[in-house]
């Protein structure tokens, strides 16, 4: 628990990350949804109509730095409180600061970094002073805030989504770092833009990251007689002590990885499909890119050879979603090694191809009037649901209907494996189609 000015004095063996910190709206890089032009957030700012609120985001998006900014409108005392070393008797000594302080006209911004982490009487312990505007409150939290904070706390605090940086958005930070005095303006550096855009990849959406990286390849880059430093790629490769994070995300080794896992996985080999995964995870791949591809595979590859699968995947996904890395990197895993031993089938995906491009070259095909919906009596007496029959209200709970287009009455897109739970789909199928085709005399189906 620390109370500071906006910015306090910056010691001249800062970090690079803290020197830099923005000063003013302008500087501030990203969240250009909030802090645009006429953005939500940046109207509440500059009008000094700030009231509590929660940032959510990952991590080195600016959720301290924007507290700060706020602190500086609105002339508030800002307290930067840690949830992970303070108790009740810190807040309640902190409550009682602002009171005082607010006897005297005086506001308190209290800052609260990962809010997540206080449990249920912690967070309560505020609700009194946000009512009473003793305090704005502004939480900062990297978990989603409607499982992690109060319902209570949350209903009086604005909920703000603050998204990781792109790689525009640090590239334009890292030029920043290069030129402006608080950071190497004073000193020249040789780095390339390549070198430029792999610490921006690395950095995987976090300016910290970034900012981090590029100071110790430059702290550690070669002195050159004039007093510049060069930073070279092999530099900077062990700056980071990785070689695979020269890994470009939208090059061509982005495509043959994932390539690389999602033929893995077809071919039923867990430890090749592992080793993939693990090597685009270590080289600062997004773990959200990779649930939505291990989406895919189980629809594409598995398909209703195993119904788990897809459910499995969408876990994983929504796991990643939750915990970020390092720790989706084993909901991942386990999603890539089940789908890597599960039976395999593309039946889904050739029925799909197979329907889309019928659907493509027939687009404007009716549906059958037997099909349609009558909700008003002239669609009834142009004969829509005429003939319709309720398959629940059938012993064999299907109706001898046709349901696809005249000009298709016989195509099959689906045609199931003998492999997993699919082999039983089959002898449903076969069942199915035999009933229809003896209970529609003189159609035989196209084989």
């Amino acid at each position: 628990m620390e109370q500071q000015s906006l910015f306090g004095d910056r010691a001249a063996g800062a970090p690079l990350a803290s020197r830099l910190r923005p000063r003013t709206l302008d500087e501030f890089v990203g969240q250009r949804h909030l802090l645009g032009q006429g953005g939500v957030l940046r109207r509440l700012i500059e009008q000094d109509q700030a009231a509590s609120m929660i940032f959510w985001g990952p991590p080195g998006v600016g959720k301290t730095t924007l507290a700060r900014l706020i602190a500086g409108r609105t002339q508030a005392n800002f307290v930067d409180f840690s949830a992970v070393t303070s108790g009740i008797k810190e807040i309640k000594e902190v409550m009682q600061r602002a009171e005082k302080a607010r006897a005297m006209g005086l506001k308190t911004l209290l800052f609260v970094d990962e809010i997540h982490r206080f449990n249920k009487a912690q967070q309560d312990a505020f609700l009194p002073f946000v009512e009473k505007g003793s305090i704005i409150l502004i939480g900062a939290t990297t978990e989603n805030p409607s499982f992690e904070i109060n319902a209570a706390l949350l209903s009086r605090c604005k909920v703000f989504v603050l998204q990781a940086l792109t790689e525009e958005d640090l590239m334009a930070l890292l030029r920043r770092a290069l030129r402006d005095p608080r950071g190497f303006g004073n000193q020249r550096v040789e780095i390339d833009g390549e070198l430029l855009q792999t610490i921006a990849a690395f950095a995987n959406g976090d300016a910290r990251v970034a900012l981090s990286t590029l100071e110790m390849a430059v702290l550690n880059g070669e002195l050159l007689a004039d007093g510049a430093a060069r930073v070279t790629r092999e530099t900077l490769a062990q700056c980071v002590s990785r070689k695979s994070l020269l890994y470009d995300k939208h090059g061509e080794e982005h495509y043959n990885l994932i390539s690389a896992l999602h033929k893995s996985m077809r071919n039923s080999d867990p430890d090749a499909a592992v080793y993939w995964l693990s090597r685009m995870l270590e080289a600062g791949e997004d773990p959200l890119y990779v649930a939505r591809r291990v989406i895919r595979f189980a629809s594409e590859d598995v398909g209703l050879a195993d119904s788990r699968a897809l459910s499995l995947a969408v876990d994983a996904y929504q796991a990643c979603h939750m915990i970020g890395l390092p720790e989706c990197s084993l909901a991942l895993t386990q999603a890539v090694v089940y789908l890597s031993l599960a039976p395999k089938s593309n039946a889904c995906y050739v029925a799909y191809e197979r329907a889309k491009q019928d659907a493509q070259r027939m687009l404007a095909e009716p549906v059958p009037l037997v099909i349609r919906n009558a909700p008003t009596q002239l669609m009834a007496d142009l004969h829509y649901g005429e003939g319709y029959v309720y398959a629940h209200d059938t012993q064999e709970r299907i109706a001898a209907m046709q349901c696809l287009p005249d000009s298709l009455a016989d195509r099959r897109y689906y045609e199931p494996t003998d492999q997993g739970n699919e082999a039983r789909l089959a002898q449903r199928l076969a069942q199915i189609r035999a009933w229809r085709e003896a209970h529609a005399p003189g159609r035989a189906p196209q084989d």
